[in-house]
């Protein structure tokens, strides 16, 4: 089971790196396109977003959930229950917060929405970065029980 944890650590630690571009340098950049570009705009996000987290996405759910019923030897199954809450926390708020507010965007350019969008993008970042630090400590886990 170890090289499904190293799956997940990829997928996770990808997503991570790209949750944090996201929040710091892609979301608020929404702000400065402008209303007459911002349609044209916000629809090719949405489609060439889906193609850099759609698959990532889903190996990191189904190796968390997989790792959580049945974790490697020398990782508490706590830690993998952990992990998988957290994934499961991410996407109930991409679902919920995140999807429909892009949803309203696609209605056209409003400050009120960028600005609630990154706010509220805080949480998933939040999420993904604590999922990170928990299939590290997986890792490291699964590493000290594998030479002691």
């Amino acid at each position: 089971m170890i090289w499904l944890l190293l799956v997940c650590l990829t997928a996770t630690l990808y997503m991570v790196g790209l949750i944090w571009f996201v929040q710091i340098v892609h979301y608020p950049l929404f702000a400065l396109v402008g209303r007459e570009s911002f349609l044209v705009y916000h629809a090719a996000h949405s489609t060439r977003v889906s193609l850099v987290v759609i698959g990532p996405m889903l190996v990191e759910l189904g190796s968390s959930l997989a790792l959580a019923l049945a974790p490697p030897q020398g990782v508490p199954v706590w830690l993998a229950w952990l992990g998988a809450v957290l994934v499961l926390a991410i996407w109930a708020l991409t679902f919920l917060v995140q999807s429909p507010q892009h949803g309203a965007m696609a209605g056209g350019y409003s400050p009120q929405l960028i600005q609630a969008l990154v706010a509220n993008n805080w949480w998933r970042t939040l999420a993904w970065t604590l999922h990170g630090g928990v299939v590290m400590w997986m890792v490291v886990a699964a590493w000290q029980a594998r030479i002691a």
